[in-house]
C-alpha cells in the first residue's frame, strides 16, 4: 500500500498510477481491500480509517480496470466480505466488484439535448424481455438494435425499467442489490454506454428508472454492512426502527443519515454524469416521504428528494425528472411550495378513468364526465406536470393485464379490442400531459406484463397497420406536419360531452390558429353516429387529420366516412361555430384548422 496524494470519490477511484479506495464503515475495527492486484491477500492492503465519521481509504499501485475486488470488514469477532457499495461492475449480485473507470469510454462527441416536457412522447421498456434470441434472455445490446422499432414510431424518449443489478437473472428491477452497477445479466456498465450512445444517435433520449424506497431485499451487502445494527435491522444504510418496513422488504435507506443522503445523491447524479442518461424516473416516492405512503412522516425522504432535484437541475437543466407518486400530491411537482421538484409526475386521474371507460364491456357503464375529468385535470395549473398512459408495467400486472386483455380476454386481437385500446391510445396522445406507451401495446401485446416472457415481435407485422395508427398519433402529438401544434399546448376545452350518445369532442390549443387549433371528437359507443351537430372554435376549413376506423389500419375497420369540416357562423357548445360529424363507434377523429 503506498501513501499517494488522496483520490477523492467513493469507491474503486482510478487514478493516474493505481486504484483508490474508499468505503463507510463506522463500526468496523479495521478494513481491507482484497483482490486480483493482491492475490486476495488479507494482510497486503489495510484501509485507513481517515476521520470521525467512518470512512477508509488506501491506494494500492498497479491496480488496475477489469480486476475483481472486495472489501474485508472486522467488528469484534466478526470478519466481514461485502462487496464494495459504489462499485461500477460486479460479476453478479453474490460475486465480486470489478473495477471499472468511468471516464474510459468513447462517446464521439455525444452532445445529446432532451427537447422541451411539452414535445416529449415516452416508451417506457423492460431490457430483459423487450427483445430476446433463442437460449438468450434480453440484454442491452438485443435492445440497442432493436431501437429503430421506437424511433419508427416517433417516440422521441425511452424509458428504462430499472437497471442496477439485481439478484438472479430474471427481475423487472425493483429490488436493487448494488445499485451503482449495471445488471450483469443485461451487458453490464459498457453495454448501458453503447445503448445510451446509440440511442442518443437515432434522437432518442434516455430516462433512467431508479429505485431509493427501499434497497434489495435480496442479495444485498448492505444489510447490517460493517457488522452494526439495532433490533435486529439492517445497520448503518437503514432505518433501525419502525420505520424501516415498506411492502417490498425492512430495508428503508435511512434518509436521515448523512453518509445515506450521499450514497442516494452520488448515485442520481452518477446516471446523468456517468452514462448520459437525460432524466430519471423515481419509483414509488410516496414510500419515501411516510413509512405507509399516506403523509408526510418522513421528511427526510422528502428533503432528500428536493436536494437531488435541485442539484440535478443545477448541474443538468435539460434533464428530466419524473415521480411515480399516484396520490395526486402537487407539491411531488415543481420547487413552488417546499416542493420536491419533479418536472412531472404520473397520473391517477387519467389512467384509471380513462382504463375504466374503454374496458368496460357495456355502453351504458362508460361515464363521458369521468372521461372529460381525466382529461382536463392538471396540477398547479401546468398541464406537463403529469405523465399520462393507459398501460405501465404496473398496470398491465400484478392482478391487472393489458387493456386488450381486459377488454376481451378471449379475443384479445378482435375487434373490440382493437378499437377500445387504440381509442384509448389516441386520449393519451391528444390529452394534456406527457404521454407514455408501454412496450408492445403498439402491436396488441396480450395478457400481462412477466419478466420472462418476451414481447411477440411477430404480433407487429401481423398488426402493422395498428402500429402506423400509432405512429400517426405519436406524428401529430409532435406536430410532425406542422398542424397540430395545439396538441403540444396548456389549451384545453372540453366543449361537448354527450352522456346518452357517449360522445365527447374537446379542443386544444397553444396560442390558437391555423396550424395550432386542435378539435378531437370521441365516440365511446358501439353505433356509428351520422350528421352530430357539434360545436367549433372558429368558423373555416377544419382539416380530418387522422379517423382511427380507417381500414388502413386494419382489415377490420369498417373505413366508416369521416370528411373534413366546414365551421358555420351558427353557435353551439358554447362556441361560435358549428358542423356535423359522422363519426365510426369506439372511434377517435381528430381535426386542425386550416382557416
Amino acid at each position: 500500500m503506498s501513501e499517494p496524494v488522496e483520490l477523492a470519490g467513493m469507491g474503486a477511484i482510478v487514478g493516474a498510477d493505481g486504484v483508490g479506495f474508499r468505503v463507510w464503515a463506522p463500526h468496523a475495527d479495521t478494513v481491507a481491500v482484497v483482490g486480483d492486484f493482491n492475490d486476495w491477500d488479507e494482510t497486503a492492503d489495510p484501509l485507513t480509517r481517515e476521520n470521525d465519521e467512518g470512512y477508509w481509504y488506501g491506494c494500492v499501485d498497479g491496480a488496475t480496470t477489469g480486476q475483481q475486488y472486495k472489501f474485508v470488514l472486522t467488528n469484534g469477532d466478526l470478519r466481514l466480505e461485502r462487496i464494495d457499495p459504489y462499485a461500477r461492475q460486479v460479476t453478479n449480485s453474490v460475486g465480486n466488484g470489478v473495477i471499472v473507470d468511468p471516464a474510459d469510454f468513447d462517446w464521439q462527441g455525444d452532445d445529446f439535448t432532451l427537447p422541451p416536457l411539452n414535445e416529449l412522447v415516452i416508451y417506457e421498456a423492460h431490457v430483459g424481455s423487450f427483445v430476446t434470441q433463442p437460449g438468450r434472455q434480453g440484454n442491452l445490446e438485443l435492445l440497442t438494435d432493436k431501437l429503430q422499432h421506437v424511433v419508427n414510431l416517433g417516440c422521441n424518449v425511452i424509458q428504462l425499467m430499472p437497471v442496477a443489478e439485481f439478484a438472479g437473472d430474471l427481475s423487472w428491477g425493483y429490488n436493487p442489490a448494488h445499485m451503482f452497477a449495471v445488471e450483469s445479466t443485461y451487458g453490464g456498465p459498457h453495454a448501458y454506454r453503447e445503448f445510451v450512445r446509440r440511442a442518443h444517435e437515432l434522437g432518442l433520449g434516455v430516462i433512467q428508472d431508479v429505485v431509493y424506497n427501499h434497497f434489495g431485499p435480496s442479495d444485498l451487502d448492505l444489510w447490517q454492512f460493517d457488522g452494526w445494527s439495532e433490533n435486529g435491522k439492517g445497520g448503518i444504510y437503514f432505518y433501525n426502527d419502525d420505520r424501516s418496513h415498506t411492502p417490498w422488504g425492512d430495508t428503508r435507506p435511512d434518509y436521515g443519515r448523512g453518509p445515506v443522503r450521499q450514497f442516494i445523491h452520488d448515485n442520481a447524479m452518477m446516471w446523468l454524469d456517468e452514462f448520459h442518461v437525460d432524466g430519471l424516473r423515481m419509483d414509488m416516492t410516496p414510500y419515501m416521504r411516510s413509512k405507509d405512503a399516506t403523509g408526510f412522516d418522513i421528511m427526510d425522504g422528502w428533503t432528500l428528494q428536493a436536494w437531488v432535484n435541485r442539484d440535478i437541475v443545477a448541474r443538468h437543466p435539460h434533464a428530466v425528472l419524473i415521480a411515480e407518486d399516484m396520490h395526486s400530491e402537487p407539491r411531488v411537482t415543481g420547487f413552488d411550495n417546499d416542493g420536491a421538484g419533479y418536472h412531472a409526475q404520473w397520473d391517477p386521474n387519467f389512467v384509471h378513468p380513462i382504463r375504466a371507460a374503454i374496458q368496460a364491456a357495456r355502453d351504458e357503464d362508460r361515464s363521458m364526465s369521468a372521461v372529460a375529468g381525466a382529461l382536463t385535470f392538471n396540477y398547479d395549473g401546468d398541464a406537463f406536470r403529469r405523465v399520462v398512459y393507459t398501460e405501465s408495467h404496473d398496470e398491465v400486472a400484478n392482478g391487472k393485464a393489458r387493456v386488450v386483455s381486459e377488454i376481451n380476454h378471449s379475443d384479445q386481437q378482435g375487434w373490440h379490442s382493437q378499437k377500445r385500446s387504440t381509442l384509448g391510445a389516441a386520449l393519451a396522445l391528444t390529452a394534456p400531459g406527457v404521454p407514455m406507451l408501454f412496450q408492445g401495446q403498439e402491436f396488441l401485446q396480450g395478457d400481462w406484463f412477466r419478466d420472462d416472457v418476451p414481447l411477440d415481435w411477430h404480433l407487429s407485422r401481423t398488426h402493422h397497420g395498428i402500429v402506423q395508427l400509432y405512429a400517426d398519433l405519436v406524428a401529430l402529438r409532435r406536430n410532425r406536419h406542422g398542424r397540430s401544434r395545439g396538441l403540444q399546448g396548456q389549451g384545453i376545452t372540453v366543449f361537448h360531452v354527450d352522456e346518452a350518445a357517449k360522445v365527447l369532442a374537446f379542443q386544444r390549443w397553444a396560442d390558437h390558429g391555423v396550424g395550432d387549433d386542435v378539435v378531437v371528437v370521441v365516440n365511446l359507443s358501439d353505433k356509428p353516429l351520422e350528421d352530430l351537430r357539434i360545436g367549433l372554435p372558429a368558423a373555416g376549413a377544419w382539416r380530418l387529420e387522422l379517423n382511427s376506423d380507417s381500414s388502413f389500419y386494419s382489415d377490420d375497420f369498417a373505413d366508416f366516412v369521416s370528411e373534413d369540416l366546414v365551421g358555420e357562423a351558427e353557435p353551439r357548445d358554447g362556441l361560435d361555430a358549428s358542423a356535423s360529424v359522422s363519426i365510426a363507434p369506439y372511434t377517435v377523429l381528430i381535426y386542425s384548422y386550416a382557416g
